[in-house]
């Protein structure tokens, strides 16, 4: 692939990686083998910085440009950040409540649809209560009378995305600094 700089990162469709690239999957390399690859990137991806260094691990990651600017956070050059599930806490997710509203006294409809509950008792062991809602709410009722609701389970917290292989240039022009 001509006119790539050591160190260059593409994303490149083939399920291979070119001669003179490799895959961004956080793999070790000889620094005796990579010296000037091991110029650019030092060991900020991981290794000994001895012997070894990581090339970056883009596996399951989306690349972000590293600084800041007005109103982004700012991201720190080889920072990795974010989950690919997370389970929200309740101190996580805005202060609300789900208390039911009713009537305190007797309903004017048989059906729920567009109402609240009421008050209205059966008559009697065999007969069905009438009127047992109401289209406006005079009282709060109990948070007891709701259940607790979720599993407290982890959700998918990805954007869409199609999987790609992310290549870095082992061997090429030498990218000078301005």
């Amino acid at each position: 692939m001509a006119d790539a700089y050591t160190g260059e990162i593409r994303i490149f469709a083939g399920n291979y990686a070119p001669k003179d690239w490799a895959f961004c999957n956080g793999q070790l390399l000889s620094i005796q083998q990579n010296q000037v690859l091991f110029t650019i990137l030092g060991n900020q991806y991981g290794g000994d910085g001895r012997t070894t260094f990581a090339l970056p691990n883009l596996m399951g990651s989306a690349c972000m440009n590293q600084g800041s600017g007005d109103g982004l956070t700012s991201r720190t050059f080889a920072e990795k950040v974010g989950e690919p599930s997370v389970t929200l806490l309740t101190s996580q997710i805005p202060n609300h409540s789900h208390n039911p509203q009713a009537i305190d006294g007797s309903g004017s409809a048989n059906t729920p649809t567009q109402n609240v509950w009421a008050q209205n008792p059966p008559l009697d062991d065999f007969t069905p209560a009438q009127n047992m809602y109401d289209a406006t709410a005079n009282v709060e009722m109990s948070p007891i009378a709701l259940n607790v609701t979720g599993g407290s389970q982890a959700h998918n917290n990805m954007q869409p995305f199609i999987a790609q292989n992310f290549i870095i240039c082992l061997s090429g022009e030498y990218p000078m600094k301005s």
